[in-house]
């Protein structure tokens, strides 16, 4: 546990014991715990000043139901020596503070940082780090065109409940108007003793939506579009193939509005050059000006207010991956 990266817990399904006394007797016995000169504070923050290096990234993340902010140092990938700093919220005044306590010098040589678009996150790194390249993470560029394709579907899955909701309400109503046809041709023309109707009763049918040729309804198939959208189509299988053929003939809009977010995907696998980068986003923004689509033109802005740090990427190709 001192040199890989497993829990109690594991420990105790690999030799049969309880996870509990494995995590207790290490913490009160073979660690240093009671000897932590950060136990006081280690809820609050916990900062290891010798594992800064030239290269961090800064992220936040949920633990033990609360936000905290993390840095690391990228070289460390993740494994022990990785954390610089944790710190309790993502208030860039809290965050900096702490992370102020490392020397200036040291905070000097860092080169580069990498963080989403987090307005906070770039705060600290603006305050903390006066030296380093500030890098955009190209996962949240696409994470942040796929919000917009998301809100798109939607608002058009809102659209096709509410229409799947009008057709039941008119097929009830059908029914109810035959019901009641039925019940008044009965009244007018009664049964005689020992006659018998030359049809069975008509029971009130339930309402069945139309089917697509896959067999989804029209709001199942924009339910189960939700992570086929998220991905390449490179990744897509036979079933998803037919999935989004049959989607983007019914919404040609999210057939267009994902050919933008592709464009952007494209842009950011081929191995650019900064200004060839630069060319290329801005003929891309006026595709995105071009079309009238609100979610996507909102994530182009988002892009636009930090390109600077969103080309940075094309410098070493650095990811936030490893925060």
């Amino acid at each position: 546990m001192d040199t890989l990266p497993l829990t109690a817990a594991s420990l105790a399904r690999f030799f049969h014991i309880k996870g509990s006394e494995v995590e207790r007797y290490y913490k009160h016995h073979l660690s240093d715990y009671k000897d932590w000169d950060q136990k006081d504070h280690a809820v609050d923050w916990v900062l290891l000043a010798k594992n800064i290096g030239k290269r961090c990234s800064i992220d936040e993340t949920q633990l033990c139901e609360e936000a905290y902010t993390i840095l690391s140092n990228k070289d460390g990938h993740g494994r022990k020596g990785s954390v610089i700093a944790i710190v309790k919220g993502t208030k860039a005044e809290v965050v900096s503070r702490i992370i102020k306590m490392i020397p200036a010098e040291e905070l000097a040589k860092v080169e580069e940082i990498t963080m989403d678009f987090s307005d906070s996150m770039y705060s600290i790194a603006k305050q903390c780090f006066p030296n380093a390249v500030i890098v955009i993470d190209c996962f949240h560029i696409i994470k942040r065109l796929c919000e917009g394709l998301e809100s798109m579907r939607l608002k058009f899955k809102r659209l096709a409940v509410t229409e799947n909701k009008k057709a039941v309400a008119a097929f009830a109503q059908n029914e109810d108007r035959k019901a009641k046809r039925r019940a008044y041709y009965r009244r007018k023309h009664p049964k005689k003793p020992g006659e018998k109707r030359g049809r069975k009763r008509i029971k009130k049918q339930k309402y069945k939506p139309k089917e697509l040729s896959n067999g989804d309804t029209k709001v199942e198939l924009l339910t189960r579009s939700r992570n086929l959208l998220a991905q390449s189509g490179e990744k897509w299988g036979e079933h998803k193939k037919e999935r989004t053929k049959l989607l983007f003939d019914l919404y040609p809009q999210m057939k267009e509005a994902y050919s933008l977010i592709c464009k952007v995907r494209d842009i950011f696998k081929r191995k650019l050059t900064v200004d060839e980068a630069r060319t290329k986003l801005h003929d891309w923004y006026k595709e995105v000006s071009a079309c009238t689509f609100r979610e996507i033109k909102s994530a182009r802005d988002c892009i636009k207010s930090r390109e600077d740090e969103v080309l940075n990427y094309f410098i070493k190709r650095s990811t936030n991956v490893s925060a």
